[in-house]
């Protein structure tokens, strides 16, 4: 999966491929692909489902910066999204402009 997303990264982001690789080393970093992927389930929604969901939402990157640092549930059900104070708001900004650039 970890492969796709790259290549993902690298054909969508050509003129862009040095930034967006460094932000995807941060989803690798931070850990976000052990709970989510680019089109699979695991622990929670994968980045297709984020994607969707957030598409016309002007507010996104606001509510998903919190969502990673402060955690939350609901939203996906029942699933749980543990906080990640480890990461910083900078880095929680990194990771969703990121991903709603896919």
């Amino acid at each position: 999966m970890q492969i796709l997303l790259k290549w993902l990264v690298v054909a969508g982001l050509a003129g862009a491929a040095a930034p967006a690789q460094a932000d995807y080393d941060l989803v690798v970093k931070k850990n976000c692909l052990a709970c989510h992927s680019l089109d699979k389930r695991k622990y929670g929604p994968n980045f297709t489902e984020i994607l969707a969901k957030y598409a016309n939402d002007k507010t996104a990157t606001q509510k998903l910066v919190k969502k990673i640092r402060k955690g939350g549930t609901g939203v996906w059900g029942n699933d749980v999204m543990p906080p990640q104070p480890q990461v910083s708001e900078a880095e929680a900004k990194a990771i969703v402009k990121y991903l709603l650039s896919l």
